[in-house]
């Protein structure tokens, strides 16, 4: 489940060296107030109390061998990500299997789970150009164990059968069987399987379709209300050799041991999926971002009225009592009353998804990316909009966007840096308590930044504020590549 926290005003988290070597300005710093209540951990490796921000950097070099990849673990304190200890993850890290070799996109995909049990995070990582013996571009998912001083033992969770599977090109971690340990969903190419034993690369599969190449959007969340979190599924491909869209749930079956389609919705293609429960009652609700008719049929109005879909429809699916997902639903664009801006072709509103319930009214938060919008003159610099869950959900009975919607992007104030052409902030989204003060704090990546070096935002309190991230503030070695660090932005 999403993070619940007191929401209050936070100080500037940012560093002098962090600030020279990106060239932002400091934004204006304001008072902290009354303590929050604590959230729930779900990314502290080393066991400090502060969640740890980690980014894929799938097109990094490593000793020479480009887009080899490595992950970017930049630890949680008291002022953020950045301040702290950082951390390189490679396939030449002693505790790693593998040897890092061109192409193999170790940080492909990344997630973090506690896998044994213990206080510490663990650290799960895809490479899904990963050569198995002579199966090039098989694919692999990697476990690193945290510990107090970072990281220790890693084991293989799973290895590509056959040459093209490309396993690791999307991961999601839950106890979907509810034995209380940790289970993967992880995407390949035109199939998504499972493993529930990360400690052995034991794998089967669940899920087998043509994806056009594209790795399968992802998420959990309990929509058939059985106490155990289920798998949300999204995917398309366009002529190859048709043209098919779907969105999927998948829940444990415990007569037959295994991961069972339960729901599903034809026609309407996503480009994120994030759970939460933005009307208060209790049950898991999915939101489904940039979504979109791919398929020439409309059968059961899959994204909601097509007017909305402009420039990027949001639309929501609300979990019931007795598992009755799906009958309500509410979707909204940036025409719809209420909403910043204006909805137009290519900006991608809802492409990134995240949401929290940031103020702690009982009803979870969405922040929406829109990575191609238009600022100004400035094509794809980007956006995030921040739109406020209510007793009917994001909208109120009039259809409107409900009262405390705030958009941000980098000519905002107090946002680091200057909205330019190809920036694409908001191209990956996610939360976590990076400073330990019990309230969310909203990681918004810009993977264009720089000529695509790319950076990543903390807004503390999903506000404007905080600190910034790059290669170059946490000296990660030059890569024969684009960093476009944060376009794999870790949750």
């Amino acid at each position: 489940m999403p993070l619940r926290a007191r929401t209050r005003t936070l100080a500037v988290a940012a560093t002098a060296t962090a600030l020279a070597a990106t060239g932002l300005a400091l934004p204006l710093a304001t008072n902290a107030t009354a303590a929050p209540s604590p959230a729930t951990l779900t990314s502290d490796f080393d066991g400090d109390g502060y969640d740890d921000l980690f980014v894929g950097v799938p097109n990094g070099s490593v000793g020479g061998k480009a887009k080899a990849g490595y992950v970017s673990v930049v630890f949680g304190g008291e002022n953020g990500p950045g301040p702290h200890s950082v951390r390189r993850i490679t396939q030449a890290t002693v505790e790693v299997p593998g040897t890092p070799e061109s192409g193999d996109r170790f940080g492909g995909s990344v997630t973090a789970a506690h896998v044994d049990d213990d206080k510490y995070a663990d650290l799960v990582i895809g490479a899904p150009g990963e050569d198995i013996d002579d199966k090039a571009d098989a694919g692999s998912v990697t476990v690193l164990y945290g510990t107090g001083d970072g990281f220790a033992l890693a084991n293989t969770a799973a290895r590509g059968a056959k040459a093209g599977d490309v396993y690791g090109n999307s991961l999601v971690a839950a106890d979907f069987t509810g034995d209380t340990d940790v289970d993967l969903a992880i995407g390949g190419k035109d199939k998504v399987v499972a493993n529930f034993n990360p400690l052995a690369a034991d794998t089967q599969p669940l899920m087998a379709d043509r994806m056009g190449g594209r790795a399968p959007v992802m998420t959990t969340g309990d929509f058939d209300t059985d106490g155990l979190p289920d798998l949300a599924l999204a995917y398309y491909t366009k002529n190859q050799p048709y043209t098919q869209s779907h969105l999927r749930l998948y829940g444990w079956n415990k007569d037959e041991g295994s991961m069972a389609n339960f729901w599903n919705n034809s026609n309407g293609a996503a480009n994120a999926l994030v759970s939460g429960d933005f009307n208060g009652d209790n049950y898991d609700d999915l939101a489904v971002g940039n979504c979109r008719e791919i398929a020439d049929e409309n059968i059961d109005d899959p994204c909601g009225p097509e007017e909305l879909t402009k420039g990027g429809g949001i639309h929501i699916r609300f979990g019931g009592p007795n598992g009755s997902f799906g009958w309500e639903q509410q979707t909204f664009n940036q025409d719809t009353a209420g909403v910043p801006g204006v909805a137009e072709t290519g900006d991608g509103f809802g492409d990134t998804l995240t949401a929290a319930d940031i103020d702690a009214d009982g009803h979870d938060d969405l922040i929406a990316g829109a990575p191609g919008e238009a600022i100004g003159s400035a094509a794809k610099a980007g956006s995030i909009t921040v739109l406020k869950g209510g007793e009917m959900g994001l909208l109120d009975p009039a259809g409107a966007a409900n009262p405390g919607v705030a958009a941000y992007q980098q000519n905002s104030p107090d946002i680091l840096g200057v909205a330019q052409a190809g920036d694409l902030f908001g191209g990956a989204l996610a939360f976590a308590d990076h400073n330990g003060d019990g309230v969310p704090d909203l990681s918004v990546a810009a993977p264009g930044e720089n000529a695509s070096s790319g950076g990543v935002w903390n807004l503390p309190g999903a506000k404007a504020g905080g600190s910034v991230v790059t290669p170059n503030s946490l000296g990660l070695p030059a890569s024969l590549d684009p960093w476009a660090y944060g376009a794999v932005l870790g949750k």
